[in-house]
């Protein structure tokens, strides 16, 4: 039988973690003739060099390449890419795992759609995921229709003659965002995207360990040194206007005015945040316009304004402004009704300075300006009392 699904798995030091990855790929409900599975191992050192090559033995669709170390996903990624034979070809890690019926059900709806790549509904274990792209199946997927933008990890199905159409591959050694680079230029070449969200394709973990490669901590020259090829990618695809703005705007939100905001922005040694604010300062200024940022939501405006114009002690004061702001519940009422315990709360949000109050006529941050300062900025989140943000509840307990 002519191979359907390739599974390529870019392997270093994953510990037990390679178990539930394996077990996961061996089980998969499509006929094991009808699929490969093609470890790439990255030179580890802990052992999993002869677990695979064990899995390698007893299973015939069972492929292991060793190579030494290249410091980073992408080389095992491409080494793999050229081993397939399948039509389609899926990126895993070795620390997640996929669903029963991930490869049969991504393989026949990519089919069915004709589609080039194929995202599966992922679920995460200790690590977020996109939700809204998941709301519904999206057989003809655009980065205008739907939110893909928000999915850039590899973790996808590709068409083998896109891959090799195209040319398209990870950029390779030691790197970050290599997977933005290669799924955003995916998204934009691709003739068609299917998104499968009616069944869970993808486990997405966290590592008790904290050794996924995503968490450490990163040189931030290097770090927005290959975020801006991602948003090459983008400038090349598209064209001026409000479709690249939304593209570009998903960096300028998660890759910089999330990071520097609240209790996240705290939490880092004030070196390290200097070092992180001068990196993304300068991205913010040679690349994104103002209508980048317009569509942000009001606190992340007020954010990527101060960093725009340069202003890190106002974005320390209104992360400590934002840390300060917290929930307030008091309960006012318990009792029973036919059964039914009915307790009664009243919710807020509260800081410093006591309720935080929001009304539909306080002023908002303007697309292109910033706030004077911490106060005038949590000023545009909120306003004095008119409307308060507590809310009344009440729940309802069965017995």
């Amino acid at each position: 039988m002519p191979v359907k699904v390739s599974v390529v798995v870019p392997v270093y030091n994953p510990g037990p973690y390679i178990e539930d990855c394996a077990a996961s790929l061996l089980n998969q409900s499509l006929p094991a003739d009808a699929y490969e599975v093609i470890f790439v191992d990255d030179g580890s050192t802990d052992g999993t060099s002869a677990r695979l090559d064990e899995l390698a033995a007893q299973h015939a669709h069972v492929k292991v390449i060793h190579q030494e170390n290249s410091g980073w996903s992408g080389r095992p990624r491409n080494v793999g890419i050229d081993a397939a034979r399948g039509e389609f070809v899926m990126f895993v890690d070795n620390d997640d795992h996929l669903g029963h019926e991930a490869l049969e059900r991504m393989y026949d709806y990519g089919v069915a759609n004709k589609a080039d790549v194929i995202v599966g509904k992922m679920a995460g274990k200790g690590r977020p995921v996109p939700v809204e792209l998941f709301r519904r199946n999206h057989p003809h997927a655009t980065v205008d229709n739907a939110p893909l933008i928000d999915s850039l990890t590899p973790h996808k199905m590709l068409r083998r003659s896109f891959l090799d159409r195209t040319g398209l591959r990870f950029r390779e050694g030691r790197r970050r965002l290599e997977d933005h680079v290669f799924v955003t230029e995916a998204y934009l070449r691709a003739d068609n995207v299917s998104v499968l969200s009616d069944y869970v394709c993808y486990y997405h973990v966290k590592r008790d360990d904290a050794a996924n490669a995503g968490f450490q901590r990163f040189d931030p020259v290097g770090y927005y040194k290959n975020l801006r090829e991602a948003l090459d990618v983008v400038e090349r695809y598209t064209e001026p206007g409000p479709l690249r703005d939304k593209l570009l705007r998903r960096w300028l939100r998660v890759e910089m005015a999330d990071r520097m905001s609240g209790r996240r922005l705290l939490a880092m040694p004030d070196d390290y945040r200097r070092e992180l604010f001068r990196e993304i300062h300068a991205v913010v200024v040679e690349r994104f316009g103002p209508g980048v940022a317009a569509g942000l939501r009001p606190g992340q405006r007020i954010v990527a304004a101060l960093l725009r114009e340069d202003r890190y002690d106002d974005l320390v004061a209104f992360a400590e402004w934002e840390a300060g702001v917290r929930p307030r519940s008091v309960p006012t009422a318990v009792e029973w009704q036919d059964g039914i315990l009915q307790v009664g709360l009243t919710a807020e949000y509260v800081t410093a300075d006591g309720p935080l109050t929001v009304t539909a006529d306080a002023p908002r941050p303007a697309a292109d300006g910033a706030p004077r300062d911490a106060a005038e900025a949590a000023a545009w989140l909120g306003h004095q009392p008119r409307h308060t943000s507590a809310m009344p509840n009440t729940h309802r307990i069965c017995a």
